[in-house]
């Protein structure tokens, strides 16, 4: 495929109500679109970084600066064999995974486009659907995320994960699990915490959760281990897992006994690929982690985890969750089982990217030619 052209597009898609996690409130979703056109086609990626270096070190402003100035240069006016072959020319970038994700996912749906193969077919997925979980933010009051929890399981989701952060954690775990003893149930931390946090994940024991995700650092995999071996919940790694080399580390460690796949983290769908196989070699389960993407991402989202090795119900839910409107055709939404159906060149399911919608909210958009 030559590459002809790059358009950088930003833009802000209010969410319906704000969502907090343990570093941040979010209002609106900034997020950057990446069109790639190619000999008269074009594909769409999605970085998903934030206004802030909040996830991660990257953000938007990092992002645009490489994708810019670093990337697009490389390939700009080139013919690739692929998305692989773009990872190998950009191979000498330090980090600033989520942006050569962005470019890797739009050469991906480049390929769909030329082949006429879905991304499932491309990638080896076999689910041809695949469940939903939701993730819940912090809320000002118990009371307040039990009525969230009680209308969500009345949606039939597969697992409730509710976020925490010091000062609301163990209480709220309590409350929960007085009210919802059954439930499949996870908590996630998003890095708040420390090994001098042990006798607080200690008492989590009780409670029977799925998991717990991301409770210390943020590159670490070193406490993790130390955690995982005093406590008798799975810990589930999100954040520390950047590479297949991190994932290989993490698992001989003995870090985590649960993985949190994100194609955007670890540089894209081809490294995620390698690490849900080494996962599958070991025996570790995965599932697709949630960026609060538009639909761009989240479709390509739903095609990864048609995988084998994505056992766990995943964090990816209708669009109509968090935006009025978003930028596919259809948006994304669940089925009545509370699964999300896989885009499949045999089965007639299809989204379309709404132009119409990317303009009405486009805040910029910059033009990349040779």
């Amino acid at each position: 495929m030559r590459i002809d052209r790059i358009d950088i597009i930003r833009i802000n898609n209010p969410f319906k109500e704000p969502f907090e996690t343990s570093f941040v409130r979010f209002e609106v979703r900034d997020a950057l679109l990446v069109k790639i056109y190619s000999e008269g086609a074009f594909g769409y990626g999605e970085c998903k970084a934030f206004h802030a270096p909040l996830y991660n070190a990257e953000d938007n402003g990092t992002c645009l600066h490489i994708l810019k100035h670093i990337l697009a240069p490389r390939i700009l006016g080139e013919t690739l064999d692929g998305p692989e072959d773009f990872l190998r020319r950009v191979a000498f970038v330090r980090g600033n995974r989520l942006a050569i994700a962005a470019i890797e996912n739009a050469l991906w749906d480049l390929r769909v486009k030329a082949t006429g193969k879905s991304l499932k077919t491309l990638i080896g997925g076999t689910r041809d659907e695949v469940e939903a979980g939701i993730s819940l933010g912090i809320e000002p009051t118990i009371g307040a995320l039990l009525a969230k929890i009680e209308r969500h399981q009345a949606e039939g989701y597969h697992r409730i994960k509710i976020k925490i952060k010091p000062g609301k954690d163990l209480q709220v775990v309590r409350e929960v699990r007085r009210h919802y003893p059954d439930i499949t149930l996870t908590v996630d931390a998003n890095s708040a915490y420390t090994l001098a946090d042990l006798d607080l994940f200690k008492a989590m024991d009780e409670f029977n959760l799925s998991y717990i995700e991301q409770p210390l650092g943020e590159d670490d995999i070193v406490d993790h281990a130390v955690l995982q071996k005093a406590i008798g919940t799975r810990i589930c790694l999100d954040e520390s897992i950047t590479s297949f080399e991190d994932a290989r580390k993490a698992i001989g460690l003995g870090s985590a006994q649960v993985i949190n796949i994100k194609s955007s983290r670890c540089g894209g769908i081809h490294e995620a690929i390698r690490i849900h196989d080494l996962c599958m070699e070991h025996g570790i389960p995965v599932w697709c982690g949630g960026m609060t993407e538009t639909g761009i991402g989240r479709v390509q989202n739903i095609s990864m985890a048609s995988l084998a090795n994505f056992t766990l119900a995943n964090d990816i839910t209708p669009a109509r969750r968090f935006f009025a409107e978003d930028i596919t055709m259809p948006m994304v939404d669940i089925t009545p089982r509370c699964t999300l159906r896989v885009p499949d060149e045999h089965n007639g399911v299809q989204y379309t990217v709404d132009e119409a919608a990317i303009e009405r909210m486009m805040v910029s958009r910059e033009v990349l030619r040779r």
